[in-house]
């Protein structure tokens, strides 16, 4: 058993952790499932409908909760469409047998929260969602509720991610100011560092002719998660652009995709996660929370700085965003090891170097 160092895990040692079986997978892995500091997880051969969401609690395997929710089972094998506002269960092909000092933690991929698909991971036995404790040993399962579009997925495709720690990563507001200083992380000499990174939203558009964010569309066609541009942008998204007021209102139930004012920076010894929710900022959330892989906005990887693409939804009220206003949190980790290969052009990332970008799915937006 090696002595594993304390932080986040690197690609290497997550390669390490698959050769010990500590993860174990059904099948060989893709090619680019292993992340810079992450593990793509992948949708087994069947999903279950369910009457709702759920957590198993300390005596319950999630094979139980499903014999007792399930609707009806659905073939993945050759593709399915699983429709929006319907909850469904889906073992994945990678379980866990983790050592008693590692836990992991799990959150949807880039383009995952960018469709607004809620993905969470589930364990036996557990009492919070995302969340694998140390030790945990059994198989894993991902709540996919698609909430915007009907998508098409089938096995092999790959919704959410899980990272993999051992003991306290994260940094405190000293830790964090102090490599702000060192390395810069965000590039705006007004933005406040301390409890994180605090973020704000750009309702400008400048270099973009005034567009400032997507709203999404009612009663679209399907989305097939595993295709790049595939789909024309206007038969999903309506554009909005910035009409001098430099403001926005978020409508109740509605989904838009915005962009943060300023472009942040992850070097490469540190990861990021984005907070998907603060009470203290006002009556909406950033919808899902994100992970930032090392290298992320770092000039070496091609990125001089990147903006965090926001997944946005109101509470139950309308709610007035303003330019400049805080929007979420930037929170910062110590790497275990810095990984080989850092997000941006040493692996092709999709967004490295973004401004606001949709997901992998659409083909180029114009403004023109």
């Amino acid at each position: 058993m090696p002595k594993w160092p304390n932080g986040i895990f690197s690609a290497q040692m997550i390669e390490q952790l698959l050769d010990e079986k500590s993860v174990h997978i059904e099948r060989p892995l893709d090619d680019d499932q292993i992340q810079p500091a992450s593990l793509d997880m992948r949708l087994g051969e069947k999903a279950f409908r369910v009457r709702s969401s759920f957590l198993p609690g300390p005596n319950n395997t999630v094979k139980d909760r499903i014999r007792e929710l399930m609707l009806h089972e659905i073939d993945l094998k050759e593709g399915a469409v699983l429709e929006r506002g319907c909850v469904y269960l889906v073992p994945l092909l990678e379980s866990m047998n983790l050592p008693s000092d590692i836990s992991a933690s799990a959150n949807p991929k880039s383009s995952t929260g960018r469709l607004d698909i809620f993905t969470r991971v589930i364990c036996d036995y557990a009492r919070q969602f995302d969340q694998v404790e140390k030790g945990y040993s059994g198989p894993l399962y991902l709540e996919v509720s698609p909430r915007t579009f009907p998508i098409l997925a089938r096995t092999g495709s790959r919704l959410t991610q899980v990272r993999f720690r051992k003991g306290d990563t994260r940094l405190n507001i000293e830790e964090h100011k102090k490599l702000h200083a060192e390395q810069t992380l965000v590039f705006d000499p007004n933005v406040e560092v301390g409890r994180g990174v605090s973020l704000s939203i750009d309702l400008l558009g400048q270099g973009r002719d005034g567009l400032v964010g997507f709203r999404s569309k009612h009663h679209t066609a399907v989305v097939d998660v595993d295709k790049k541009d595939a789909l024309d942008v206007l038969d999903f998204w309506e554009p909005l652009y910035s009409r001098g007021r430099d403001e926005l209102i978020l409508d109740p139930d509605e989904f838009y995709i915005l962009v943060s004012r300023e472009s942040v920076h992850v070097p490469p010894d540190f990861a990021a996660e984005m907070m998907p929710f603060d009470h203290t900022v006002g009556e909406f959330r950033v919808h899902y929370a994100g992970f930032f892989d090392p290298g992320f906005g770092h000039d070496a990887a091609g990125g001089t700085g990147s903006r965090a693409v926001l997944e946005v939804r109101s509470h139950e009220v309308p709610f007035m965003l303003d330019h400049g206003q805080t929007i979420g949190r930037l929170i910062y980790e110590r790497m275990a090891k810095r990984p080989k290969l850092l997000y941006g052009s040493d692996l092709g990332s999709n967004y490295q170097a973004q401004s606001l970008k949709l997901s992998k799915h659409f083909r180029p937006f114009s403004t023109n």
